[in-house]
């Protein structure tokens, strides 16, 4: 589970026009149609060809809940991707994003100031810039580590540095211990 990734796909997920279909055999149909058959719906959810069919005839209509998880997120991941894309675009461009958080930041620096990391909670808008190197690296399929990485050197320039109007010397953000993580378009 990657807490940055997932953070992103949530913001994300709330530009989109319609919702999700809720049901199991909708979300199993819909899945159907975007890979093109059975099979290859039952490969992924990891269950048999047999059982993606009785969902689709609606002879099963509550999944397990581990089965549920996997659908929903599946379809989901799937749903409006014209809408996914501009939304990106958009975040990527002009708009930006904003990120709330509650994590332990800190910083490295030169002697005599004052670097300890402690418990921070921040709503900090990020310029396009920022938004559009976390998109591209969650595409590429970057770590969670790597995004939380680029977190913090956007976190570093527009909340530490200001924008480069001070703390110019200021080496290395930590950003640890996640308490909370959200982000909006």
């Amino acid at each position: 589970m990657s807490l940055i990734g997932d953070g992103l796909d949530k913001a994300v997920q709330k530009a989109f026009t319609r919702p999700t279909p809720k049901s199991a055999g909708t979300q199993m149909r819909y899945l159907v149609k975007q890979l093109g058959g059975t099979r290859a719906v039952a490969q992924m959810l990891r269950v048999s060809q047999r059982t993606v069919e009785r969902y689709v005839k609606d002879q099963i209509k509550k999944p397990r809940p581990d089965l549920a998880g996997r659908l929903d997120r599946e379809v989901k991941a799937r749903w409006q991707p014209q809408i996914r894309a501009r939304a990106k675009a958009k975040a990527a461009s002009t708009g930006g994003i904003v990120i709330d958080t509650r994590a332990r930041l800190g910083y490295t620096a030169p002697i005599g100031s004052t670097d300890q990391d402690r418990i921070r909670h921040l709503t900090v808008a990020l310029p396009p810039v920022h938004a559009a190197r976390l998109f591209d690296a969650q595409e590429q399929g970057a770590s969670d580590a790597r995004l939380q990485e680029i977190a913090a050197e956007a976190l570093k320039e527009v909340y530490f540095q200001d924008g480069g109007r001070r703390a110019g010397s200021l080496d290395e953000v930590r950003f640890t211990d996640i308490e909370h993580l959200e982000f909006d378009l």
